[in-house]
């Protein structure tokens, strides 16, 4: 089968491409804003593509054809979100439509990443079935992609929603609070760290298995995955920190208010994970699990 990735430059565009290139069973296209940023070049298997641009991707679907599209590239600075509505609009809402329409001309079983962000975070954590709620702009353009996705003529889709995602890749526009973690505790100086929020933290590497899975099982519906351990961003920090051996004395808890941060989030999310292991056979790895990964990729 084949198989077309968009942001395939990111961080979890990277990992997908790093488990689809060993795997004989399927093709890949990987498409990304700009040239091809992943460690080891892509050449013939990477599109340069603005999926904000119907044209273009009319274009390289119409060409290439795939069984499959995994649609990973969003706008996720949640407070950039804020900030400029419209450009969230666009890069979340914008370009899933020109995604979903191209794959509905070709028949592409199309999969759309989505977030946690889609709930108030009063009641997590939370199953496929319970109701959205989104407390900002990002989580409603997330949302609002959802819906596109669901109404749409397509011949197949799901849904993949996820929850703060870490791990080590290439030229990355933006860390992740893993990285940021680790690199802070290790310079030894004060930070600050908010301990009213709670969250189940993602490995990159298991999230493209995830999407990999409902590719090939062509999947049809909404799927939760994440990592298994919930904790709040205080003890995410602590976690990292005793699994280096750095000091988290230097770590001050703080509120969310006190941030003054232009988007509100959700204070408590989390998924259950029953459907997605029993039916796709995820099997995510623990934190420190996770953390260990990172430590071999890092050397």
């Amino acid at each position: 089968m084949k198989i077309l990735i968009t942001g395939s430059n990111g961080l979890l565009g990277q990992k997908l491409v790093a488990a689809l290139r060993n795997d004989t069973e399927v093709e890949f296209v990987a498409t990304s804003r700009g040239p091809d940023r992943t460690p080891d070049p892509l050449h013939d298997r990477y599109i340069p593509m603005d999926i904000t641009v119907s044209s273009e991707v009319d274009a390289v679907l119409q060409k290439e054809r795939p069984d499959a599209v995994i649609h990973t590239a969003a706008m996720t600075n949640v407070d950039a979100c804020e900030l400029d509505p419209s450009a969230c609009t666009q890069q979340n809402v914008g370009a899933t439509e020109n995604l979903v329409r191209a794959s509905e001309r070709v028949g592409s079983h199309f999969i759309h990443l989505s977030t946690d962000f889609i709930f108030d975070g009063k009641d997590g954590p939370y199953s496929e079935e319970d109701m959205p709620a989104p407390l900002s702009i990002y989580g409603h353009s997330k949302l609002q992609s959802e819906e596109l996705v669901k109404q749409s003529k397509l011949a197949k889709w799901a849904i993949a929603r996820t929850i703060i995602v870490y791990g080590v890749a290439d030229g990355l526009s933006r860390s992740n609070v893993v990285l940021w973690a680790k690199s802070a505790l290790e310079k030894g100086q004060p930070i600050t760290v908010v301990d009213d929020q709670w969250r189940m933290p993602t490995l990159a590497e298991d999230l493209a298995d995830g999407c990999i899975r409902i590719a090939k099982q062509g999947a049809t519906g909404t799927y939760h995955l994440s990592g298994p351990d919930g904790m709040s961003i205080l003890e995410l920090v602590q976690r990292v920190g005793n699994f280096f051996k750095l000091d988290t004395s230097v770590v001050e808890p703080i509120k969310s208010v006190t941030l003054g941060q232009p988007a509100k989030r959700p204070p408590r999310t989390g998924f259950v994970l029953d459907k997605a292991r029993k039916e796709l056979g995820y099997a995510p790895r623990g934190f420190e699990a996770g953390l260990q990964v990172l430590k071999e990729q890092l050397g």
